[in-house]
């Protein structure tokens, strides 16, 4: 079977990323960014053409099956519509938008030139979240009763410095850009949220970022369970935490670790997670480390679903969710 042939926008370090999975299991024949440079250099790694425009790219690359979006959140919804629109499926970076009204777009996008539109939430695939997953759906922890989500990481002024993140237009917010993977998982495991109360403050980067540096939110589920957020990125010098515990009417278990990657706690009636796999390592750019790298894994996902009629991991409606309970809890502080 022939491989799959992917484009990328935006040639930033997640990019990198992107390329390496995509030259291990398909071919990466062209890639843009506005900045040639950059296009450039990703392109001359793996024979890629570059370009310096998406209209050119997408007039130019009729063999594309697949456009990676890879540029900054607030322009994930024109790029993805663009690429959709030029017949094209779609795999975007998190968050799949900044706003709900862009994700439907994107959906009823897809959904009218008939390409699929997959969205990357890559901590779904960690070897303990799997695990806790399976629990929850076989009733191992029977009702659930609450919930409570930690997200403690570092993102210091050199982090922002000459970038896109830290805009409101272009980043959106902390729970955007940094713990959105985490938002997910509470919808992921637990449902949808119908009540939120926030407060959110910005301590350490005045004059840096559009928007907050630090969380406290509490969620009602439409369960009837309720959960807590804590989320910083003023952890001193270094990520330090991100876990998530789940107290049930039959077991309670922690999946921690610096990027929810470890099984630190479990006690579970008549039931016990063992022999669980390795995991990946997680993303690391040099002067900072992101969520798990289980890209791999999302591009296997892409594959199987186009080549042999395999289910979505991730599908768009549940990356909008994600989006609609990070503006619920933005609007229960008055916005940012």
């Amino acid at each position: 079977m022939e491989k799959l042939k992917f484009a990328i926008i935006g040639c930033g370090r997640i990019a990198q990323r992107h390329a390496e999975h995509i030259h291990r299991l398909g071919l990466l024949v062209a890639v843009c960014d506005i900045i040639p440079s950059k296009a450039e250099s990703l392109a001359s790694l793996y024979a890629a053409k570059s370009y310096s425009s998406i209209e050119s790219l997408l007039a130019n690359e009729p063999t594309v099956d697949v456009v990676s979006i890879c540029s900054p959140n607030g322009l994930h919804a024109t790029h993805s519509i663009s690429a959709l629109n030029a017949g094209f499926h779609v795999l975007v970076e998190k968050p799949m938008a900044i706003t709900v009204e862009d994700c439907d777009k994107m959906i009823e996008t897809a959904k009218h030139n008939k390409k699929h539109l997959f969205a990357i939430k890559q901590n779904r695939y960690n070897p303990p979240v799997v695990a806790v997953k399976n629990a929850i759906d076989n009733g191992r922890l029977g009702k659930i009763y609450s919930l409570q989500l930690s997200c403690f990481w570092n993102r210091d002024e050199a982090y922002y410095h000459n970038s896109w993140k830290g805009s409101k237009d272009l980043d959106g917010g902390t729970l955007f850009t940094q713990f959105s993977h985490f938002i997910d998982l509470l919808y992921w495991m637990n449902g949808d949220v119908n009540k939120v109360m926030a407060i959110t403050q910005n301590y350490a980067h005045q004059g840096i970022i559009d928007f907050e540096d630090t969380g406290v939110v509490a969620l009602q589920f439409c369960n009837g369970s309720i959960a807590t957020i804590n989320y910083t990125v003023n952890s001193n010098q270094q990520n330090m935490e991100g876990s998530l515990t789940i107290f049930g009417e039959k077991g309670t278990v922690k999946i921690g670790g610096q990027y929810l990657n470890e099984l630190e706690y479990q006690s579970i009636q008549d039931y016990q997670i063992t022999n669980l796999p390795k995991g990946n390592t997680a993303n690391n750019y040099g002067t900072y480390v992101g969520s798990m790298s289980n890209h791999d894994k999302v591009y296997q996902n892409v594959i199987d679903v186009l080549q042999a009629g395999a289910t979505m991991t991730t599908s768009a409606f549940e990356a909008k969710k994600t989006v609609e309970i990070i503006l619920k809890i933005y609007d229960s502080v008055g916005g940012t």
